[in-house]
């Protein structure tokens, strides 16, 4: 299928865009950075009404551009909203999507079209910096950390790669490039094992004294202990391969502004995928401290600080103008996510998710709904609010349309055009959308509909509404975007018309 695109549109030199704004009939190809951040809610911004905390060179991005209130990831957890993002096609689709352990194999299939790979094909250099947490490796097959890595990033579309595999509280800890382990010492070779202990090494469950961020009980984060934070799954080997984590922000900073300063020149797109604001929240010492809100609120400072040093290199390399920056979240926020860090006592006066309900994990708007605010000078009008429906799915089927590329429906079959929108030049985006909260919703205009699904309505461990219902639920975001009044029982036809759509789509396999 993709032979198809290759060589078919790198000849592009030039793009259409905005004659009737700038009053020119073409332009030079912008720059793309995506900076993908980790657990951000809807109110962990100042821009989207946090007071305790502030976040100004984010926000700069939305009063320079575009600010969405109604923008999605797909799912409400980390790894199905970036499977999402990168093939255009709901998570829920193909199994084994769930949030991965560090030990993985790639989920994403090499031979189909993906993201970074639609930027190759327009003539970009694309670069994949920071977390990962999409898996490595072929199928079936135990990654040798010790030897090239044979599949990942590379093989999905990137051209250079520097990033972890999972998460930071996932073992292995170590930073990979391209296709290998960083500082690997060959004679202190890496195994990790998420079924059981190996090694020697102190472990969270056995040595909890030796912890500097103690974990919360029963959240799975005392297995080895690395850097005095216990982790989830053992790690045995890799001594001098091994993170500091308070290094991390600067490290992955120090990577993109590279891959920046290389390809200046040339059109790049680049995946910037933060690790702030995940746990575990260490922040280095020069944020440590610095909000009124614990870690949590000095790794938001941490993330900002980060947004802003790409703001400058931009303005230090003369691409500003002329470069397409989007930030956004992969799912909503949680407060107690496994680590005794103090962030649900120091969060008083502060609402992760804002007037939503739910977050991280939960099937309501707190799960789903996040933040998005992009900037081209060149094109959006500064200072734009968007209601526009739009959803990190839809940026395949959005570029394609702006490279001009002719994607066919088994590509990204999830996916739909709202370049109009992201650009601010309508505020209409999609008619409807998919969400995943472990249960599935549907959303059409002001209408939102969760299917019926068993399970705990509380997951008490990070304290956060699941949306699990055995009943249909059914609310007006128009009127109530706390889903507080459960329509469903007043307004039959209208359930039953959503969930037979909700079927269909399901069922199809395919949504456009």
């Amino acid at each position: 299928m993709l032979n198809k695109y290759f060589g078919l549109f790198t000849s592009l030199i030039f793009l259409v865009a905005a004659p009737d704004v700038f009053g020119q009939k073409k332009q030079q190809k912008p720059n793309v950075i995506f900076i993908y951040a980790d657990d951000v809610g809807y109110g962990d911004l100042s821009s989207y009404g946090a007071t305790k905390i502030s976040t100004p060179n984010i926000d700069r991005l939305g009063k320079e551009g575009i600010r969405f209130t109604n923008a999605h990831a797909t799912s409400a957890t980390c790894t199905p909203s970036r499977f999402a993002l990168m093939t255009g096609i709901y998570p829920w689709r193909q199994k084994g999507t769930g949030v991965l352990p560090g030990d993985a194999s790639l989920i994403i299939p090499t031979e189909r079209l993906t993201l970074p790979t639609l930027f190759q094909h327009a003539g970009y250099k694309t670069a994949s910096v920071g977390k990962w947490h999409l898996g490595l490796g072929a199928p079936n097959k135990q990654i040798d950390w010790n030897k090239p890595i044979t599949k990942g990033p590379n093989e999905t579309g990137f051209d250079y790669a520097y990033f972890f595999p999972a998460t930071s509280d996932r073992v292995p800890t170590v930073f990979v490039e391209n296709h290998e382990v960083q500082a690997l010492d060959p004679n202190d070779p890496i195994e990790v094992d998420y079924s059981k202990k190996i090694g020697q090494e102190p472990t969270g469950l056995e040595n909890p004294e030796l912890l500097k961020l103690p974990a919360a009980p029963d959240h799975g984060h005392n297995n080895t202990i690395v850097n005095g934070i216990g982790r989830i799954g053992w790690m045995k080997g890799g001594k001098q391969a091994r993170w500091t984590d308070e290094e991390i922000a600067h490290v992955f900073l120090n990577k993109a502004q590279q891959f920046m300063e290389e390809n200046s020149k040339n059109p790049f797109f680049l995946y910037f995928s933060l690790n702030d604001i995940h746990v575990p929240r260490m922040p280095s010492t020069q944020f440590k401290g610095k909000s009124s809100m614990g870690l949590r609120g000095d790794v938001i400072l941490q993330m900002d600080w980060t947004v802003g040093e790409i703001l400058k290199k931009l303005d230090e390399l003369g691409l500003t103008e002329n470069t397409l920056i989007i930030f956004s979240s992969d799912n909503g926020p949680v407060l107690d996510d496994g680590y005794a860090d103090r962030a649900v006592e120091l969060s008083k006066g502060h609402h992760p998710a804002g007037a939503l309900r739910g977050g991280k994990y939960s099937a309501f708007e707190g799960g789903t709904r996040i933040p998005w605010l992009a900037r081209w000078p060149k094109v959006i009008k500064p200072g734009i609010v968007s209601d526009a429906l739009i959803c990190q799915i839809d940026l395949i089927a959005s570029f394609g349309s702006f490279f001009k590329q002719n994607i066919e429906m088994e590509d990204a079959p999830d996916s739909f055009n709202v370049m109009e929108a992201l650009l601010g030049r309508t505020q209409t985006g999609r008619e409807m959308l998919v969400k995943q909260g472990g249960a599935l919703s549907l959303t059409r205009g002001n209408w939102k509909y969760i299917e019926p699904r068993e399970g705990i309505a509380l997951q008490k461990l990070t304290n956060t509404e699941t949306g699990n219902n055995t009943k249909p639920q059914l609310y007006d975001l128009s009127k109530d975007i706390g889903e507080k009044n459960n329509l469903a029982a007043r307004n039959p036809a209208k359930v039953k018309a959503m969930a037979e759509e909700l079927d269909k789509i399901r069922e199809a396999g395919r949504s456009r």
